[in-house]
């Protein structure tokens, strides 16, 4: 499949956030009951949170069949070379062809400076959890936290770069 990653522009909010809602509904079915999913969905990707991210962070998009079927969402690196991988998401169909990859390394690559990359994902998004083992993200910790009122698992790793 041919596809290209670039940084985010304004005018593709629309289209991330149909990626973030179709991949989180899917990711987390069984898992995340659908009222949270969809309270978070608006909390963190409204418009407003939107052009917040595209102006303070690391935001790229992965364009295929001419539309963005994913997306990766990096904060900026902090002073000692550590950076947040906040969002890795693709549409179901996308997924296993390499697009995944490559936004994580376009990511890696774009970001000066960079030694670590940690990532917090949910213990039972096993799609998830696969991809960064398989990148060769590592275990940090386990703990689990209140998301909006719903208790996640989440396992936090990290990759040295």
């Amino acid at each position: 499949m041919d596809f290209m990653i670039r940084r985010m522009i304004k005018e593709d909010i629309k289209q991330v956030q149909d990626v973030a809602k179709v991949s989180w509904n899917e990711t987390y079915e069984g898992i995340i009951p659908f009222a949270v999913q969809e309270n978070f969905l608006k909390a963190a990707y409204n418009d407003e949170m939107m052009e917040k991210r595209i102006e303070g962070s690391l935001l790229l998009v992965a364009v295929a069949e001419e539309s963005i079927v994913g997306f990766a969402n990096f904060s900026p690196v902090n002073n000692e070379g550590a950076a947040e991988l906040s969002a890795i998401y693709l549409y179901p169909k996308h997924q296993g062809k390499g697009i995944g990859t490559a936004l994580l390394q376009e990511g890696i690559k774009s970001l000066e400076d960079v030694r670590e990359v940690y990532i917090n994902v949910e213990k039972e998004n096993k799609i998830g959890k696969t991809f960064y083992e398989a990148k060769c993200f590592e275990l940090v910790e386990e703990f689990e936290e209140d998301f909006d009122g719903h208790i996640l698992k989440t396992v936090r790793m990290v990759l040295k770069v």
